[in-house]
């Protein structure tokens, strides 16, 4: 792993709007507006162009990645719930909400808010905690299950495949350690997953829908390369991937890192929060980066120097 100093830059870098809680998630959509969650509120919000945002819909707990799905509607991972502090003005999650259970995913429509809870549970295996989520191209989408800390014990983490209209869902690779962006290549040939404990990204290869490569048998056994992975105390949380096959993963406490599907980290760009968690490429050239501030309740937005993976739906 080398730092080769041709990866990215971020131009005309301001914050495109505040107060919406420890936010993640975004989407950025073809009219200009931001599709984004709120883990401390509950809430699918939609940011407009002028810096406003809008509730979209409230499916309570702690609604975290989204992606839009082939019918249209919104699809979003949601962690069951989480008890947030402050400190020093700082958001910071913490221990499960008093009243979690398990995650979910749910599909919700953007037009009316209208709802519907696709799953909660794989076979005899309820959802700890999913975090986030990517489209493929033939309509089903993979989903990263970070697990959960408790007071005295952690769930352990897994990655998910399923359809969108709520009759298939099946493991793929377990257990992981708190597995939490996930995106496709280019070519859709490969699946990224990025371990925010041990700052390490991971590749699959993808066999066909709901599949990757396998030692002998079965989903856990499911084989993986390590990418790359960072010194010290770096976390990685969600990705994006460029046209070009790079990967964008937001590293907590710093920015925004950019791997070569090689392992070279190609650039840091730092960002003005302690828990930047996301980011999404949108514009007519796909070079409009939006980057969620969760600690501060922003999304901050900014010209990217090279255009972001137009996504499957």
């Amino acid at each position: 792993m080398t730092l080769t100093g041709t990866g990215n830059s971020m131009q005309d870098a301001r914050v495109l709007a505040e107060g919406l809680g420890f936010v993640e998630g975004p989407i950025a959509m073809a009219d200009g507006s931001v599709i984004v969650v709120s883990l401390s509120r509950g809430e699918l919000l939609r940011v407009h162009p002028d810096g406003s945002h809008s509730v979209v819909a409230k499916p309570g707990g702690s609604p975290n990645g989204a992606a839009i799905g082939p019918d249209g509607r919104c699809y979003v991972c949601n962690s069951g719930g989480f008890r947030f502090h402050q400190r020093d003005g700082i958001m910071h999650p913490g221990l499960p909400s008093n009243d979690y259970v398990s995650g979910w995913i749910d599909a919700i429509d953007l037009a009316t808010g209208k709802i519907q809870r696709l799953y909660d549970r794989c076979g005899d295996r309820t959802l700890k905690g999913p975090n986030d989520i990517v489209f493929s191209a033939d309509g089903g989408f993979w989903f990263t299950d970070t697990g959960r800390v408790h007071r005295h014990h952690e769930d352990r983490g897994a990655v998910y495949w399923a359809r969108p209209d709520g009759t298939e869902i099946c493991l793929v690779a377990a257990p992981l350690e708190k597995p939490n962006g996930i995106g496709l290549s280019p070519d859709g040939k490969t699946l990224y997953v990025a371990e925010t404990s041990t700052a390490r990204l991971w590749a699959y290869d993808i066999l066909g829908p709901g599949e990757v490569r396998c030692i002998d048998r079965g989903p856990p056994y499911a084989v993986r390369r390590c990418v790359a992975g960072l010194p010290g105390y770096q976390l990685l949380d969600s990705l994006a991937v460029q046209a070009n096959g790079d990967i964008c993963v937001a590293t907590i406490p710093l920015g925004v890192t950019t791997f070569s599907p090689d392992g070279d980290v190609l650039s840091q760009i730092e960002m003005p929060d302690e828990i930047p968690t996301n980011i999404c490429f949108g514009g007519a050239d796909m070079k409009d980066a939006y980057v969620t501030l969760s600690s501060t309740g922003r999304l901050y937005v900014g010209r990217w120097e090279k255009p972001g993976l137009r996504l499957a739906f």
